[in-house]
This record gives C-alpha cells, structure tokens and sequence, in this order.
C-alpha cells in the first residue's frame, strides 16, 4: 500500500469514527427518542406476537419462524433506508448541509459512510430485538453468520440504493417526509412478498435477499447450497438498485446546486 492510500483509507477510517461518534451522542442527548423508537418496534412485534396468537391459532404459530426473521429484515432495512433518507433533510433543517459540502471530503462519501454506521446501528438494534424476539417467542433460531452476513447485505443494499435515490429528491423538494414514510411502509410488503411462487418478485428490492435469508434461517442452509445462479441475481440486482439511486441522488445534488437551493429549507 502507498503512503496516498494509507493516508486515504486512514482519513475514511476517521471520517468514520467521527460520523459514529455524532450518532452516538445524538442518540444519547436525545434519549426519550431513541428508546421510544426502540420500544416501539418490540411493542409493534408484541402486538403482532399475541395479536397473531389469538386469532390466527396454531396456523399463526407455524409460521412464526418467518414472522421473527420478517421483524428482523424489516428493522434493518427501515433503519438503513431512514438512516440515508433522513439524514440529509435533519443536515439542511440543522443548517449543516452547505458545511459537508465544503468539507476535505467529496458529499457524496460523506453521505455514504454516514449510510455505512446507520447499517451498522441498525443491525446491532435488529440482533438485540431477535434475541428479545426469541426469548417471548420462544424459538431460538440457528443464525450462521456466514450465510447471513452476505445475504444480509444483499437484502440492505438495494434499500440504500432508495435510500439515496429520496435523500436527494429532499434536496430537491425539501419537504417529502410523508414520501419517505410511505416507502418504509413498503418495506413490509417488499420483505414478505412470495417470492418463491411468482419469480419476477425477485427483481423487487430486497424481496430476494429477505427470501433467501428466511430459506436459510428457517432450512439451516448455507450459501453455498443456494443455486450461483440465484446468488448472482441477488448480488446483480443489489449493486443495479444501489448504482441507479446513488446515480439520482448525484444527479439531484447537481440540480439542487445549480437552482442554489442546497442548504434552503
């Protein structure tokens, strides 16, 4: 390695740590927020979990496996998507926006390690929510790290892709919260849908990667006993999600500054 890209790769690792640093001391200065957005989420499951339960019977307890991995998915993937899209519009009503701009760094990789720690955050926040899952559940899953790992970031990427793609529609348009909100309710629909019965699901974002993950949670199958070709329609599908909505979101950025409406709120 150079001394130029020791010198690069350590200045990402400390605009990393410096953007996990905020993070953390924003979710700890705010702390009725962050556990109200925690226990929200475990509320929500538990209103499922005995809601489920009583009505849906024995019918609801065979699927409860999928229903505990589905939980899992979505509160990564709500917390990746969220993590991007609103970040840029808390950064333009704080007034920092034009500040990251003219940062030592490029906006865009700003962005994309801040992307980077709230997957981060939102997966340890999904591990401690399946293990609480688990415990009221009382089924404890068998999670091999090699397989999920992978599948996991198949899943999360094409949610980045439009989590980028609405940050800079709000660099744009500015307020499009109740936007962001409808898409994160379509998190569950894409995570649930039948992917194994109707094959052009799969090209939905994140619906292959949270159907492969349930298959090899719920059957203890390890990546390599998918079939390549099913993993490399994961993989192209992700990274075609991910380049199209950070494609838009450089896009709207050029927008937003040629209409000088980048830090306007």
């Amino acid at each position: 390695m150079t001394r130029s890209e020791s010198g690069h790769s350590g200045s990402l690792w400390l605009l990393f740590r410096t953007i996990s640093q905020k993070a953390i001391v924003t979710m700890v200065r705010y702390p009725v927020d962050t556990a109200s957005q925690f226990v929200g989420l475990f509320v929500l499951f538990l209103l499922v979990f005995f809601g489920g339960t009583a009505v849906g019977g024995q019918q609801f307890s065979d699927s409860l496996e999928g229903v505990v991995i589905g939980f899992f998915l979505f509160t990564v993937a709500s917390g990746a998507y969220a993590g991007v899209a609103n970040s840029v519009s808390t950064e333009s009503e704080w007034g920092t926006l034009e500040r990251l701009y003219i940062s030592p760094y490029r906006f865009g990789t700003v962005v994309a390690v801040d992307a980077l720690v709230n997957v981060v955050i939102s997966v340890l926040w999904a591990v401690v929510l399946l293990v609480l899952m688990m415990g009221v559940t009382g089924r404890w899953l068998s999670v091999d790290p090699l397989t999920v790992v992978p599948l996991l970031v198949a899943t999360v990427t094409p949610v980045l892709g439009l989590g980028f793609a609405f940050g800079g529609a709000a660099l744009v348009y500015k307020r499009i919260e109740s936007v962001f909100q409808l898409v994160q309710f379509a998190f569950v629909a894409l995570i649930a849908a039948p992917v194994g019965e109707v094959w052009i699901l799969r090209l939905l974002p994140a619906s292959h990667g949270a159907y492969l993950t349930r298959r090899a949670i719920e059957s203890n199958r390890s990546l390599l006993e998918f079939p390549s070709g099913e993993i490399a329609l994961v993989f192209t599908t992700a990274i075609v999600y991910f380049t199209v909505g950070y494609y838009v979101f450089v896009r709207a950025t050029t927008v937003a500054r040629s209409r000088g409406v980048m830090g306007h709120y």
